[in-house]
């Protein structure tokens, strides 16, 4: 597929688009309200997944002073196939000093409430940044594989989604320092109980069977100039990690029209 997002009559529009099987792009006329000025750009694929021997590429260039959102109705499913349990992705994102960009990327262990739980031989995300053309601002790749001592079932516990959310460019600091401390304070206080009492160095009480927290989420600062933040989130539902999004992410409104992953 091809995107390119282009200022025309001082506003953000679709002036070109283009895919074909297995992927489709649909470009609404209205998401939010028509002061927001945002393009959002909705990827399908048919029969509602991937399958195996699914190839997809896809480009999208935004031009100066534009803004565009590119999400999914719902949750991209990869179908498994007899002798096939691989999927693997790889984004390439080209900013420049002043850019602002979110990513929000995401899976889970399957069908997990029918007992679907990380049954696949491996996984693999890889996101890359690159200022300009090719000076990288943030390198990361995830990938899950089956072990011969250890399966990923049994190394994830109980946990059943992994999330990370990229936060880069100066309009965004903001909320970058909201979730950073915010998730500072919920985390100290999850991963570190308050002790019952006995002053500041009372031994903590050890429960016999320590409950692991419903969400554990960090967040670290990159690139030189400091306008770049990740966190990192592990979660037991995909409801968990929806309210994490919804409230972390509500400040982006101004710029898309509407609040990420609202309920309306």
């Amino acid at each position: 597929g091809v995107v390119r997002v282009e200022k025309v009559r001082g506003r953000s529009a679709v002036t070109r688009c283009f895919a074909k099987y297995p992927l489709k792009i649909i470009v609404p006329s209205k998401v939010g309200p028509a002061s927001s000025g945002a393009v959002w750009l909705y990827v399908l694929t048919y029969g509602g997944g991937i399958v195996s021997g699914d190839k997809i590429s896809c480009a999208v260039t935004v031009g100066d002073g534009c803004t565009a959102a590119m999400t999914t109705q719902a949750s991209t499913k990869v179908y498994k196939a007899v002798g096939s349990k691989c999927s693997e992705q790889k984004q390439v994102f080209h900013v420049s000093g002043d850019s602002n960009l979110v990513i929000v990327d995401w899976f889970t262990s399957g069908r997990y409430e029918s007992g679907e739980k990380w049954d696949f031989t491996s996984y693999k995300s890889v996101n890359h940044i690159l200022l300009e053309e090719y000076q990288p601002l943030f390198i990361d790749s995830v990938l899950l594989e089956q072990g011969s001592d250890c399966t990923i079932a049994e190394r994830m516990q109980e946990y059943n989604v992994v999330a990370m959310v990229v936060l880069l460019g100066p309009k965004l600091k903001h909320i970058q320092d909201q979730m950073q401390d915010e998730v500072k304070n919920v985390m100290s206080v999850q991963l570190h109980p308050p002790t019952s009492g006995g002053g500041r160095y009372a031994a903590r009480p050890q429960a016999l069977h320590p409950q692991s927290p419903p969400l554990v989420a960090s967040c670290s600062p990159f690139s030189r100039m400091g306008t770049g933040m990740v966190a990192r989130i592990v979660a037991v539902s995909t409801e968990s990690v929806y309210t994490f999004l919804r409230h972390h992410l509500a400040a982006l409104e101004p710029f898309l029209g509407v609040t990420p992953y609202s309920s309306s």
